[in-house]
């Protein structure tokens, strides 16, 4: 294939048509893609040459894919893995977001949903070179890498969505920024998706960041548009 690809990616899905599909689509954006149909596979595939990132299937024949997960995880800390599950419950998607997954896609899905969570989650992994490190405002520091926020000295941890979202909006500080763009460049989400999504994760941030979250000082909300940062 000609051109500069985007990266290299592993499918760990056992169901050959959903498999062949997602490589499919990757290839066309340039990806290098492999495929790996359980987990004892996907495993050895990391270890043997390590991945830019891993979409693996949660329901998986032998190990499953949750241990695939937390294996990777374990082993190899930097690498994103996306997870893919039929189950609907938000108590099973929470647990995988919880024990280390970066993100999840339902099924059935769409391919462009994927590849927009795919690039970034990549994004996260190399970021945009303006976004500092470390920032302070007011009376918060907040290290983005690390994912790791101070308020008067006390520790909490963020999210990747948290940290992403953050991260967005100090890099373009003093600028609106829509919904829109919030789920399109930091949660790789379609703009069908409901932008409420955005909402209630600016509302945790800002329980972490302002001294009265009802009241908030740095992230404003911009009426029929989006949100502004403010140090």
């Amino acid at each position: 294939m000609e051109g500069q690809t985007h990266g290299d990616i592993l499918v760990v899905e056992d169901d050959s048509t959903i498999a062949m599909g997602l490589v499919a689509a990757l290839e066309h954006e340039r990806f290098i893609v492999r495929h790996a149909e359980n987990g004892e596979v996907a495993l050895e595939a990391v270890r043997t040459r390590s991945p830019d990132l891993v979409l693996c299937d949660i329901m998986l024949p032998g190990i499953d894919g949750l241990k695939v997960m937390r294996t990777i995880k374990s082993e190899y800390p930097g690498i994103p893995v996306i997870m893919l599950t039929a189950k609907s419950d938000e108590i099973d998607r929470v647990m995988g977001l919880e024990m280390g997954a970066d993100d999840y896609v339902t099924k059935p899905f769409s391919v462009r949903e994927v590849i927009a969570r795919v690039k970034a989650r990549l994004r996260e992994r190399d970021p945009d070179p303006r976004t500092p490190n470390n920032f302070s405002f007011g009376n918060v520091k907040v290290d983005l890498r690390r994912r790791v926020l101070w308020k008067n000295g006390e520790e909490s941890h963020l999210t990747t969505h948290e940290s992403g979202t953050l991260g967005y909006l100090i890099t373009h500080r003093g600028r609106d920024v829509s919904r829109d763009e919030l789920l399109r460049e930091v949660w790789g989400y379609t703009a069908a998706l409901t932008t409420r999504t955005v909402d209630n994760q600016i509302l945790k941030l800002r329980k972490k960041i302002e001294d009265i979250p009802s009241q908030p000082r740095h992230i404003l909300t911009v009426h029929g548009t989006g949100y502004r940062f403010e140090p």
